[in-house]
């Protein structure tokens, strides 16, 4: 965009890449796609399936695990939370559709 505007890129402005995070939380962002998600058609998303973390932690070599697990446990609740408020407009929407006017 700043080449279309003959602008030249100010480094200060760019948001962060995942390269820039430390390895720990790139490796846990890694990790934590790789796992399966559980998810109920009429609740939505719960969580991820920790079935086979530790063999991931392992294969990573993950040292610091607590911290990793934080991070982890972090992503879970934001992606929770965030598919619970989607259901939830969901379920609002189609309340609203069905006591329209008839």
């Amino acid at each position: 965009m700043c080449e279309q505007l003959g602008n030249e890129p100010n480094e200060d402005d760019m948001p962060p890449d995942v390269d820039d995070l430390p390895e720990i939380i790139q490796k846990a962002l890694h990790i934590y796609n790789s796992l399966g998600d559980r998810v109920l058609p009429e609740v939505g998303f719960l969580g991820k399936d920790y079935t086979n973390l530790h063999l991931y932690m392992e294969v990573h070599e993950i040292e610091d695990k607590e911290f990793f697990l934080d991070i982890i446990s972090w992503l879970d609740s934001r992606a929770v939370k965030k598919s619970a408020e989607m259901m939830k407009r969901e379920m609002d929407k189609l309340k609203r559709k069905s006591s329209g006017p008839k």
